[in-house]
């Protein structure tokens, strides 16, 4: 029968594609608070979740392609706090804008590679590495700013294209998603970091520099970071040392994990990260129209992590008797 040859194609599908099953939730998330919340469908709205979502988006892509190495970063929210104050640390140098933009991106970028370092050349957990870099960069950020925020560059085309414009960091975010898809799915590099985290032994005997890989992910989740970063404080108005830290970098790591990409390494997606983001992003902003109590988010978002991991193994489980 046509109907259940369709279900039948709907449910492999969903079992092979784990971007599929988030993205169903998604649009019942987005259902039910349409529904029930006033104004959920507006405008203003979809771009109040934007607002929410694209720091997570961002800094979600690079924690993926570290998840997927089998890493960890707790410092990118922290490199998130910092960036934008070295960024004004070069433009009160004279440097123009958009040279202290890559700048300030490549210094984040160097805070990777360090904790990259430190990770494969003393062998220490990138747990404790990078939550010892954490509490380092919050000290930075607290005495790069004098603890008070500063203002953010307001004139001309840059301010108006990394951050002011109305969609320009979510549109940065999705393209961030698109250029990391690719990178991961069809690269030499994307395959490699595959193999590091699912395979390290395997990995090494085939020739894989298993240290690079790794340090250049590092890297990429500290530039992506500080570029989110910078765009997050400009599109606000004022670099603040308070802005990102633990809570940015947590649901950025939630992100990912809802998304599909497993803890222990060896797989990953970055479409999963935008999905996990975006559901995120419209949990808290439907909690907010209802009138739930805030806190109630944090509930939501454990059992969320919690259901995303037994929901991850379980479906892997499916995809290998698929496979077969």
């Amino acid at each position: 029968m046509p109907g259940k040859d369709l279900a039948v194609t709907v449910g492999r599908g969903l079992i092979l594609r784990r971007e599929l099953s988030i993205l169903v939730v998604c649009i019942a998330a987005g259902v039910y608070f349409a529904v029930t919340g006033s104004g959920f469908t507006s405008t203003d709205n979809f771009h109040t979740i934007a607002q929410y979502v694209a720091p997570w988006i961002i800094i979600g892509v690079g924690e993926v392609m570290l998840l997927i190495c089998g890493q960890i970063d707790l410092s990118a929210g922290f490199v998130f706090t910092l960036t934008p104050f070295i960024l004004t640390s070069f433009t009160d140098d004279g440097m123009p804008l958009l040279l202290a933009i890559v700048c300030a991106v490549l210094v984040s970028s160097l805070v990777g590679v360090v904790n990259g370092l430190i990770h494969t050349v003393f062998n220490l957990a990138s747990f404790i590495v990078t939550l010892g870099m954490a509490f380092f960069l919050e000290g930075m950020s607290l005495i790069a700013s004098d603890a008070q925020p500063e203002a953010a560059p307001a004139g001309g085309w840059v301010p108006h294209w990394f951050g002011l414009a109305r969609w320009s960091e979510l549109i940065w975010a999705l393209l961030i998603v698109a250029v990391m898809q690719a990178l991961l799915t069809t690269t030499r590099f994307g395959v490699n970091t595959q193999a590091v985290g699912s395979n390290p032994t395997g990995a090494a005997e085939s020739g894989i520099r298993i240290n690079r890989i790794k340090i250049v992910n590092f890297a990429l989740c500290s530039g992506l970071a500080g570029f989110g970063g910078i765009l997050d404080g400009i599109r606000v108005g004022s670099f603040d040392p308070t802005n990102g830290g633990n809570e940015t970098m947590f649901l950025a790591v939630a992100s990912a994990v809802i998304g599909g990409t497993a803890l222990l390494g060896g797989s990953g997606t970055i479409l999963g990260a935008l999905l996990g983001a975006l559901l995120l992003g419209i949990v808290y902003d439907g909690f907010n129209l209802t009138g739930v109590n805030a806190n109630a988010f944090d509930v939501v978002l454990g059992i969320a992590i919690i259901a995303a991991m037994l929901l991850n193994v379980y479906l892997g489980t499916l995809r290998r008797r698929v496979g077969r």
